[in-house]
């Protein structure tokens, strides 16, 4: 990641309404921001191709809009910027699959309906649901799944975005995922063989 000094300065200078600090932020973060929207997306199999620059781009929009965020640091930027990549995967998804279900589009021919698109959808989807399950019973494990699944970061950066250690973080990573995997196959979201 880039250097976090520079880019916690901006941030702040962002937070405090300088709208040349966003000028200047942007061209520093783009590059990790489409390494983590590259990696997000590496395991997407859905009939909408997001490309990740449009990721980044629909992400940072988004982040545009909250108004009273005060910055503190670069890995709450990217956490942040993380779990907006994910919001709009999952809105998305979420989208694809009401119009399946009769949204008001219009229908489309066999032909160019991918099989593989309602299993991904509902995948992202019940993802989704199983980690805010996890966050309502124990916030600080699906904060590590946000950051070190999500995110991209390491287990050093993540111990360290969230104040802990290295042990606790590969604990919460560990546990979180045998969670999630438990979760994710009572719900049939994923096959057990």
């Amino acid at each position: 990641m880039p250097g976090g000094g520079d880019i916690t300065e901006l941030l702040r200078a962002w937070s405090g309404g300088d709208a040349n600090a966003l000028n200047a932020l942007a061209p520093l973060v783009q590059h990790e921001l489409r390494h983590m929207a590259r990696r997000l997306l590496a395991g997407e199999r859905t009939d909408r191709s997001w490309q990740a620059t449009e990721l980044v781009n629909e992400s940072f929009l988004r982040l545009l809009g909250w108004r009273a965020v005060e910055w503190q640091n670069r890995a709450q930027f990217y956490s942040a910027t993380a779990r907006m990549m994910r919001r709009v995967l999952v809105d998305a998804a979420r989208a694809r699959l009401s119009a399946k279900r009769g949204g008001g589009l219009v229908a489309e021919s066999m032909d160019a309906v991918n099989p593989a698109a309602p299993a991904a959808d509902v995948e992202i989807v019940a993802l989704e649901e199983a980690l805010a399950a996890l966050a309502v019973i124990d916030p600080r494990p699906s904060r590590v799944v946000e950051l070190r699944f999500f995110g991209g970061f390491s287990v050093q950066e993540t111990a360290d975005a969230l104040g802990v250690s290295v042990r606790t973080v590969i604990n919460d990573w560990n546990a979180a995922r045998a969670w999630l995997y438990r979760r994710l196959t009572m719900a049939g979201a994923i096959d057990e063989h």
